[in-house]
């Protein structure tokens, strides 16, 4: 069932989500039941900008710190695009490994290929990487002693609520990148576009010894409605995070509502 949290606990999230407005607050236990019947224990988070609400699963995960993995290519890409390190989404990308291949940032992008960006990371640099960082506050702020792998390896680490808030001032080009630049990249995470709804989005798999860490974090946006939303969940080894996040996502997104022109 769905509850709704106490005025207090509202209040307190105020804080908690520092990046968006809160006026309601709703968690959403059937989010769990649906992150359960897959065999994953998760969390979950969407920001109704219209209406200023938030649905939510576990706010405890929600607050822990994650290693982003490859949702970090979508900071990356932004930073490459706006300091010129790329021109285009059309701009060629050398892998950081021992193929040495070349793919643009769009196929690099789709893919999301992690030799690609470690290669995209030197190409920025370090110093310009991390006054970046530190600019946006993103996460934890540390890169480490393997900048080009800091994301995948635990160095780096960013909550969903910050992840939400990210990805909240990405779609409104609230960033200090150059509005075209934001507005380019939001068109490479686009997976769905259609007359009822969009959906972007950007996955990541981050392996974690005995288990694998999965990212979806993107917006759907239906009516002219655009509801941000973040969640990661813990898999068993084996498991196709990809495809069980992208079953996850529509799952709890019909479960709260969406894909029948009414949101």
């Amino acid at each position: 069932m769905s509850r709704r949290i106490s005025l207090f606990t509202a209040i307190i999230a105020l804080v908690i989500f520092h990046s968006c407005t809160v006026n309601n607050v709703t968690e959403d236990d059937a989010i769990g039941e649906i992150f359960t019947q897959h065999g994953v224990k998760g969390t979950f988070g969407m920001f109704d900008n219209s209406r200023g609400e938030f649905t939510l699963y576990d706010l405890e995960r929600f607050r822990s710190n994650q290693s982003p993995g490859q949702t970090f290519h979508l900071f990356e890409t932004l930073v490459a695009l706006h300091t010129g390190k790329l021109a285009n989404d059309s701009s060629l990308i050398v892998s950081d490994d021992s193929a040495s291949t070349s793919l643009t940032l769009n196929e690099a992008f789709r893919q999301n290929s992690i030799p690609h960006f470690r290669g995209l990371a030197k190409q920025i640099g370090n110093d310009t990487l991390k006054r970046w960082i530190d600019s946006l506050k993103y996460g934890n702020k540390r890169l480490g002693p393997q900048p080009e792998q800091s994301w995948m390896n635990d160095t780096l680490k960013i909550s969903a609520d910050e992840q939400l808030g990210f990805m909240k001032r990405f779609y409104f080009r609230q960033h200090p990148f150059r509005e075209s630049v934001q507005e380019s990249v939001k068109k490479m995470m686009i997976v769905v576009n259609n007359s009822n709804y969009q959906l972007a989005y950007l996955q990541a798999t981050v392996p974690k010894g005995a288990t694998q860490l999965g990212w979806v974090i993107g917006w759907i946006e239906e009516n002219r409605h655009v509801y941000p939303f973040v969640m990661n969940f813990d898999a068993p080894n084996g498991m196709d995070t990809d495809a069980e996040g992208k079953k996850l996502t529509q799952e709890i997104l019909t479960h709260i509502g969406f894909f029948k022109g009414i949101m």
